[in-house]
């Protein structure tokens, strides 16, 4: 089967759903589109509305709301999420807790209130570094609500993603829970993209200056290796940055006779690894800041296969997890 024709397939929301999951900061709705996938009911809160329509033609029920932490939400088993990641991003100004663009505050204060019996969020892996501390403090308190706290770095190109995007995934929960375990096989940008070397309707072709500047600008960062996507291997990560506009790292495809031009917003979404059938709402350069942002759906897929897996065993009391941290906490010291 092609790697089109397993994401169509693959990512079809199920004919039932049985359980709710909450998806704060659902953006276009990649991380729920996962869960939908695996047979979990969804619903988003999110602010952005080209980001909401997205959601809504696509995976189901959206919130339009700018989330605050007196924000109401029905009552779910699963909250997921991805509090925006701009004040950790390495690319970014690394403000952590003074970025007004933080939502880790909002994301404890759902947890706190709703409960559910398990709550996952995705960020940049960035929050491991200047922030470190910042970062340190926000899991103390989603401990201190009563909960065991795993966490991981996972690569969406280890599972069936035709890119390399590492995001860091944290899981709260009452018993034991394991990360999706890494696939072998590798799928590349020939694989996702038969399109790669022609220039379908709407491709729009780097202009000498363009590649002038490229030339200077890869020579000044030292790259040993032109930017270019390689067929044979994984996209490097996309970005908001990179898809929307016209920078020197952009991402481009060099087609048949050498001239190059920029990703299409339909071959962006298969490197994200969203299926055929999935439309976006908004501007070109609204669709591009969606897919910059969102999480691989199949990536979403495999934690919430494991999150399936989790639900099928016994909680424990938030009593019972409370003393053994505790008792960790006692061992530890």
């Amino acid at each position: 089967m092609s790697y089109i024709d397993n994401l169509n397939s693959l990512l079809s929301p199920a004919e039932t759903a049985e359980l709710l999951v909450i998806d704060l900061f659902a953006g276009c709705g990649g991380l729920s589109l996962g869960f939908r996938a695996a047979g979990f009911a969804t619903i988003g809160f999110e602010m952005l509305k080209d980001c909401v329509e997205t959601y809504r033609a696509n995976v189901g029920p959206c919130e339009e709301v700018v989330l605050t932490e007196s924000s109401l939400y029905p009552s779910a088993r699963v909250v997921i999420g991805g509090p925006p990641c701009q004040p950790y991003s390495v690319n970014g100004k690394q403000l952590g807790a003074d970025d007004t663009r933080d939502g880790f505050r909002i994301f404890i204060s759902a947890i706190e209130r709703i409960q559910p019996e398990i709550w996952i969020f995705e960020n940049v892996p960035g929050v491991f570094y200047r922030n470190s501390e910042y970062f340190e403090s926000v899991m103390d308190e989603l401990k201190s609500l009563d909960y065991f706290i795993e966490s991981g770095v996972l690569n969406a190109a280890h599972f069936g993603v035709p890119q390399n995007r590492e995001r860091i995934f944290v899981v709260g929960h009452r018993r034991s829970f394991s990360f999706p375990r890494p696939r072998n096989t590798v799928v590349t940008v020939g694989d996702a993209l038969s399109t790669a070397k022609r220039a379908p309707r709407g491709s729009e072709f780097l202009t000498k200056s363009m590649d002038r500047y490229i030339a200077r600008y890869e020579k000044a960062s030292c790259c040993v290796k032109p930017r270019d996507l390689r067929l044979n291997e994984p996209a490097r990560t996309l970005t908001c940055r990179n898809l929307a506009s016209a920078t020197g790292d952009m991402l481009r495809l060099k087609v048949s006779g050498g001239r190059r031009r920029r990703l299409l917003v339909s071959e962006a979404a298969l490197l994200q690894s969203f299926p055929k059938w999935f439309a976006f709402s908004g501007s070109k350069f609204s669709q591009f800041n969606q897919l910059g942002n969102a999480v691989p759906p199949l990536l979403a897929f495999a934690m919430a296969k494991q999150v399936r897996r989790y639900l099928k065993g016994r909680s424990f009391t938030r009593e019972e997890v409370r003393a053994l941290l505790l008792s960790e906490k006692r061992t530890r010291a």
